[in-house]
């Protein structure tokens, strides 16, 4: 059992700020990736951000300069997100490409979601 818990979202004012979290638990060996996709109302899922084991980190061109991704810890990841429009308004994902043992092949993981509204 592999959990993902998002944690901060909510509403803000456009040009605010905002920092997800996302926390994993349960059997887990070894956390490859983690990272954020959005999914906006009538819009298919997309990457946000994301940041493997060995630092390497990826951004969607709509939130460079603006979103920070980074590892709390190994099982931890943040996304400081700063100047917010409201083109950001969406269902964050938290995401996790972990092994559970280390005999076992990597997997996919998904968050439940957490709601972020920017709005005046």
């Amino acid at each position: 059992q592999v959990q993902l818990a998002e944690s901060g979202g909510g509403l803000v004012q456009p040009g605010g700020s905002l920092r997800l979290s996302c926390a994993a638990s349960g059997m887990i060996f070894k956390i490859n990736a983690m990272g954020w996709h959005r999914q906006a109302p009538g819009k298919q899922r997309e990457l946000v951000a994301v940041i493997t084991s060995n630092g390497t980190i990826d951004y969607a061109d709509s939130v460079k300069g603006r979103f920070t991704i980074s590892r709390d810890n190994a099982k931890t990841v943040l996304l400081q997100m700063s100047s917010l429009k409201p083109e950001d308004t969406a269902v964050y994902y938290c995401n996790a490409d972990l092994m559970q043992r280390s005999s076992w092949p990597s997997m996919d993981y998904w968050g439940k979601g957490t709601l972020v509204t920017v709005s005046s």
